[in-house]
């Protein structure tokens, strides 16, 4: 992973502990329905919707929820202030291989499981889509890193932590729509908002990159 940004003195100390805690806070609605499908695959009571489609085969919305709930939280600690090299290699020796969980687990979901009603080819491709773009970005930045190049390592990286954010912001950006609507979304509506949760993001991401960039350039 990557340190994406690197202020200094009180400004840098402030960054280090908000820009972690906003992240989190993103993930926190995505994270508790994480928590509340396994209680249900654990025996628990179910009251998530759509639970019984995963019952028969757990394993890969088990592997998921575990990666993405260890991706996104030990993920935000890249962001904020620069952290010892050390501490840095050990939190992406961690971070890549619960990153491609995540990716490659939200891509077998997709054609394994019976899909929830409603939900048709548009959504199935934009989640196979992302989710291959998510694991490419993580291999690229892997294979930057191993060439020591940095810049391109957190490019990649900054691009494959948004990937795996998505959930949040479609969680946000569900929620804005049903207040607004006054009704969940369907059909095509809803794969759209949930595809615009990852366009968001990697606009985002590209800005932050390209932000990065000029100020390298500039200075």
């Amino acid at each position: 992973m990557t340190q994406a940004s690197v202020p200094t003195g009180s400004a840098g100390r402030r960054a280090s502990r908000l820009v972690p805690a906003a992240l989190i806070a993103l993930s926190v609605v995505p994270l508790v329905a994480g928590a509340l499908r396994l209680s249900a695959l654990s025996g628990g009571p179910d009251v998530m919707p759509d639970g019984a489609r995963f019952a028969a085969v757990p394993v890969p919305v088990v592997a998921h929820i575990l990666a993405a709930t260890g991706y996104t939280v030990l993920g935000a600690f890249q962001f904020g202030g620069r952290r010892p090299p050390a501490r840095h290699r050990l939190m992406g020796r961690i971070l890549v291989p619960l990153g491609l969980v995540v990716a490659l687990s939200g891509v077998w979901m997709t054609l394994i499981y019976p899909r929830q009603d409603g939900d048709g080819d548009l959504l199935a491709g934009f989640r196979l889509g992302f989710g291959s773009l998510m694991a490419a970005a993580l291999v690229l930045g892997l294979a930057a890193v191993l060439r020591r190049r940095h810049a391109r390592h957190r490019a990649w990286m900054i691009r494959a932590y948004a990937l795996g954010l998505g959930a949040g912001s479609q969680a946000l950006i569900l929620g804005v729509w049903t207040a607004a609507a006054g009704g969940d979304p369907t059909g095509t509506t809803r794969a759209l908002l949930l595809g615009a949760g990852w366009a968001v993001n990697l606009a985002v991401a590209e800005g932050l990159i390209r932000r990065r960039t000029g100020r390298r350039v500039s200075a």
